[in-house]
């Protein structure tokens, strides 16, 4: 079976859901009772946790500096009354990058959140050093990425590395623009998805991601990929929180 590493930032997800039924007294913002607290690896730990749930030998080399996202979510709507973030200031650059280490796998993963742990020359490395990469990254796109086998985009990504993706041709056979409820693109095809009620879209990009490469390194089909990474994004946004998504 197919071995694969997953390298990248990842945190804490912690949504702390609760209710809140009056404002306080002392300033004009609502009062929080927490009911019941959820924790997830987040990030590129959550592109990990929906492969090994897929059922794909991984490995995930990311940061030792734990990152936590805390989210206040009203139980009930699922509104998010606050985030609080922290730990990124502590996180240092990735150490332990080698040819060696990449020739192990079968594919490689890049989830980078641009929190440091990525610089673009280690993404570089990666993908001169590596026959089969798949990128997901915060940063803009550039030549660093260009010996890379995919690219994950949304589309505000897409839209903030516009004007390099417009003046290279090399990408149009290279990124998938996901597009939300839409589905979507590559290499001027849609791929739609089917319309469901969404409760949260926390992770839903790494679940895209995850089950993505999953499907490639099992069929090296990328319509296929496609295909069934929408089925399984689909999947996730219909429940609470970050979460992972089986095999089927």
């Amino acid at each position: 079976m197919s071995k694969v590493l997953v390298i990248g930032d990842s945190c804490k997800d912690v949504h702390v859901y609760g209710a809140s039924q009056r404002l306080c007294p002392d300033a004009p913002v609502p009062v929080f009772v927490p009911t019941c607290e959820k924790q997830n690896l987040g990030m590129a730990g959550n592109v990990y946790q929906n492969m090994v749930s897929l059922g794909i030998p991984v490995t995930l080399k990311t940061n030792s500096v734990i990152i936590e996202k805390k989210r206040y979510v009203d139980e009930k709507t699922n509104h998010m009354f606050l985030r609080i973030d922290s730990g990124e200031e502590k996180i240092s650059r990735v150490e332990g990058l080698t040819v060696k280490l990449l020739q192990q796998y079968d594919l490689v993963v890049i989830s980078d959140y641009n929190k440091g742990f990525l610089w673009e020359d280690d993404i570089r490395f990666i993908c001169e050093n590596h026959n089969l990469v798949f990128i997901d990254t915060k940063k803009k796109i550039n030549d660093y990425c260009k010996n890379c086998s995919f690219i994950k985009i949304n589309k505000d990504e897409f839209s903030n590395s516009l004007e390099y993706i417009s003046a290279n041709s090399w990408t149009k056979q290279k990124i998938i623009q996901t597009l939300g409820e839409d589905g979507c693109r590559f290499n001027n095809k849609e791929y739609s998805v089917e319309k469901v009620e969404i409760k949260d879209l926390c992770g839903a990009g790494d679940t895209f991601m995850a089950a993505l490469c999953v499907m490639y390194v099992k069929t090296k089909d990328i319509d296929a990929s496609i295909i069934y990474a929408n089925e399984c994004a689909t999947k996730v946004v219909q429940m609470k929180g970050v979460n992972t998504v089986n095999e089927f």
